[in-house]
């Protein structure tokens, strides 16, 4: 049975001399894994170049509820990216949240909440032209929300500490060895209360926010089993700095 479903390129493996097996998060059916024969070959009509990390397509697909492996009958690329691909910051930006999402979103059942969130940020990322050094901050701190830990507590404000064990904002010192202190307290609340059209107005220094994003991936590989070592963000860091 054929379906329509919108999709956000996760990765693709060689699969054979002419083949790829691409890893695609669906609107529809969530996390699958799609053969794709004849991709490597000069004239195929789904061919490498659309497969790219984050790239966002539209797609016919047969699906087999008990499947491992699906196929793909159509596939464009629905909105085409312009900028993503060809800025050096943003395809670095592109690069450490794929990498992030890789390890984080793992579900095979439809969750159009997370679909939409990631699928509207990469628009936003394509079309951005200011606030790009913190994205990949605000991108973490809000895909949060969705994976379940987002911070919470009614303290927040005035808070010194964020207890990254619990979750919560405090004024004293957490029993736990992982917590945020002041200032990176203060500098992760704004974060929390910024959205993605007023991010150029959140100013940190390059050394402030080195800090956060080490410490967001050790609040993410807290919570998520199996999240493991990100190592992109140091490609990262290197390019805004």
């Amino acid at each position: 049975m054929l379906h329509k479903t919108r999709g956000i390129v996760f990765k693709t493996t060689d699969y054979s001399e002419s083949s790829v097996v691409v890893q695609i998060f669906t609107e529809k059916f969530g996390l699958q894994s799609y053969i794709i024969n004849g991709a490597k070959k000069p004239k195929a009509k789904i061919n490498r170049n659309m497969l790219q990390p984050l790239h966002l397509v539209d797609m016919v697909v047969y699906h087999k509820a008990n499947g491992n492996v699906q196929r793909i009958a159509e596939l464009k690329n629905a909105p085409m990216l312009q900028t993503i691909p060809y800025d050096v910051i943003k395809s670095c930006i592109a690069m450490f949240l794929n990498e992030v999402l890789y390890k984080a979103v793992k579900q095979q059942t439809p969750d159009e909440n997370i679909f939409d969130f990631v699928f509207n940020a990469i628009e936003l990322l394509d079309h951005k032209t200011r606030g790009l050094a913190n994205f990949h901050l605000l991108f973490l701190v809000q895909l949060t929300r969705y994976l379940g830990f987002y911070p919470h507590g009614k303290v927040a404000a005035d808070a010194d500490y964020f207890d990254m064990k619990d979750g919560v904002f405090s004024n004293y010192r957490p029993d736990s060895l992982s917590y945020l202190s002041p200032p990176h307290t203060k500098n992760f609340y704004t974060l929390l209360k910024s959205n993605f059209g007023n991010i150029n107005e959140v100013k940190l220094n390059n050394d402030e926010r080195r800090y956060l994003i080490n410490k967001l991936l050790e609040y993410y590989a807290m919570h998520i089993e199996g999240f493991g070592n990100i190592r992109s963000h140091e490609v990262l860091e290197e390019v805004l700095g």
